[in-house]
């Protein structure tokens, strides 16, 4: 059994009952796919954001810098990737941890593998993908996006681009261990209430919107419209999908829910994977603030590695998934 039949029920009554919407038009199933969603994503926002602000808990930015300071390249490639999932920040707050890598003495390429991977991939996005999807597309991103952090960070490492970084950035060069207060089981718990109170604070209107036009579309959308434009024989629908995703800056509590409507209404899996992962991973406001601390051909090298690995993800995806 569904463990959010009581949830459909419940959107169901509202909708029908309270609301009198008469049945199977349009506007009901608007209505009741923004009700049901609306409440499944927010309960598993506040279950899954509560259990890995715990696991955070352990694991503060400093403690994070120090870690991957002392790790191999190719081996601290995958643990910066790890870590970025769940130490997760926008794609522009995640800018200044990439400074205090830098000056820790963590090679570039590491740090890197970390900046694709914290806006790309993080909770948010797991559970909405979860909720909108099920747990093998949520899995299929992770990996996806785990794949393209890690290879992404090998590259630009092996390209020796340091001296693309503003000379300011090796300056106040950080060195020794970090020692840390630890944290009671009594502050986790306090820790993850307020950081989970605060996330969901933070990413509320993104939600609604995002699922409110989803709703929009698979009320209205006639079906198979989107597909005539977007489906998976379409060999343009990857690359346009990435470069429409750039310029519009969003997180995943946003962008998620609309990509469940468009799939829904025909647009390949791939297609929306790609479109996805260039909104929260390339952004023009993060390139704007990358540019105060590197020069714009170590920018357009990042982009253009990390928008050849979405594309390669899309394309792949959608003939897998056919």
């Amino acid at each position: 059994m569904d463990i959010f039949y009581p949830v459909k029920l419940f959107a169901d009554w509202l909708t029908l009952s309270l609301f009198a919407i008469t049945p199977k038009t349009l506007l009901a199933d608007a209505v009741n796919f923004f009700i049901y969603d609306t409440i499944k994503i927010f309960i598993l926002l506040s279950v899954i954001i509560f259990i890995v602000s715990v696991i955070r808990s352990f694991l503060p930015p400093e403690k994070i810098r120090f870690i991957l300071s002392h790790k191999n390249k190719y081996t601290g490639n995958i643990i910066a990737s790890l870590l970025g999932i769940i130490t997760p920040f926008c794609s522009c707050s995640a800018i200044p941890l990439f400074l205090g890598f830098v000056q820790a003495g963590v090679p570039l390429g590491v740090t890197f593998s970390f900046l694709v991977a914290s806006p790309m991939i993080n909770e948010v996005a797991l559970v909405l993908l979860l909720g909108l999807f099920g747990w093998k597309i949520a899995l299929i991103y992770i990996l996806s996006g785990l794949i393209i952090a890690i290879f992404s960070g090998i590259i630009i490492g092996k390209l020796k681009v340091e001296n693309l970084l503003e000379s300011f950035v090796y300056q106040n060069t950080i060195n020794g261990s970090v020692d840390l207060p630890k944290m009671s089981r009594k502050e986790r718990i306090i820790y993850a209430k307020k950081y989970t109170l605060d996330i969901l604070k933070k990413v509320w209107p993104y939600v609604l919107i995002g699922i409110g036009v989803g709703a929009f579309i698979h009320g209205y959308v006639p079906a198979d419209f989107l597909a005539k434009y977007a489906g998976s024989d379409k060999w343009y629908a990857v690359p346009l999908a990435v470069l429409i995703g750039i310029p519009l800056y969003s997180n995943a509590a946003g962008i998620i829910p609309l990509v469940g409507a468009l799939t829904e209404k025909g647009v390949a899996m791939g297609t929306t994977l790609a479109f996805m992962m260039s909104v929260t991973a390339l952004s023009l406001p993060e390139f704007m603030i990358l540019k105060k601390v590197m020069k714009t051909k170590l920018i357009l090298i990042f982009a253009g590695i990390v928008g050849a690995g979405i594309m390669f993800t899309g394309i792949l995806f959608n003939l897998i998934l056919k």
